[in-house]
């Protein structure tokens, strides 16, 4: 058993979740296949190199792109991310930069979120997570993309009473005023070149590198650490997929 591969617990909580095996052609093992999409994930190897004990190579991918297209992938982070902390939730993001094979992707008209910044092509993802630092929603766009170009469209769930922490980045007036709106408080630093006073508490916008540390436990796979992938909803739902991972590996460490 690779270090890669889904714990019993893991295992547990996903299965349900899957699409049920259609009649007929029984359908390749699902811990076996999800196995093998982890195993590229977390070692960054192309495709072709994955392990012969994951079985054959095309089965890996074909499910890995087939099953984001059916939007598998969204219900399984949508039904385990349910059961976030929700009272305080954080918004950041994060540059990564896109590898040569990334770089190649026609655009016939489809955003790439492929940008160009100070490191090169690159990718910007957007996320924010709940309390625990677990992750909630995430975006992806160009690299060169400002950060608070996609926080309005994050937090289109945020509970009344709620508290959002973010960093000077995001001190825009339009922001804290979707968030007054919905009966929110907007912990944000405030840039020096702000006129007019505001509430804010260093004490509890400690709490950020929550965010920080997702980013980095996130990085840890490679294949999110650096874009690989042409188009961008491979890469979003690879993020998903790690996102997932992060969710359960908090879980299955819960007392």
């Amino acid at each position: 058993m690779s270090r890669y591969d889904l714990t019993d617990f893991e295992w547990r909580v996903i299965e349900p979740l899957l699409p049920n095996k259609p009649r007929g052609v029984p359908r390749v093992d699902d811990r076996r296949v999800l196995n093998g999409i982890f195993w590229v994930l977390r070692s960054g190897a192309p495709w072709r190199d994955l392990p012969e004990r994951y079985g054959p190579r095309t089965t890996c991918y074909n499910r890995f792109v087939r099953w984001r297209k059916a939007g598998v992938w969204d219900r399984l982070m949508a039904n385990i991310t349910k059961a976030h902390d929700g009272k305080m939730q954080m918004i950041d993001t994060s540059i990564v930069r896109v590898h040569q094979q990334g770089a190649t992707a026609k655009r016939g008209g489809r955003d790439h979120c492929l940008g160009r910044s100070r490191g090169g092509l690159t990718t910007k993802i957007h996320a924010l997570v709940d309390a625990k630092g677990r992750p909630i929603k995430l975006m992806l766009t160009a690299g060169q993309m400002s950060d608070i170009a996609s926080a309005v469209d994050l937090i289109t769930d945020l509970p009344e009473g709620a508290m959002l922490l973010a960093d000077k980045g995001y001190d825009a007036n339009v922001l804290r005023t979707v968030v007054t709106d919905r009966k929110a408080w907007a912990n944000i630093p405030p840039k020096v070149n702000r006129k007019d006073p505001i509430c804010f508490s260093p004490f509890l916008y400690k709490a950020r590198n929550l965010i920080e540390r997702f980013f980095n436990k996130a990085k840890q796979f490679r294949r999110i650490a650096t874009r690989y992938d042409k188009l961008a909803e491979n890469y979003l739902a690879a993020l998903k997929l790690v996102s997932i991972r992060i969710w359960l590996r908090g879980n299955e460490s819960t007392p």
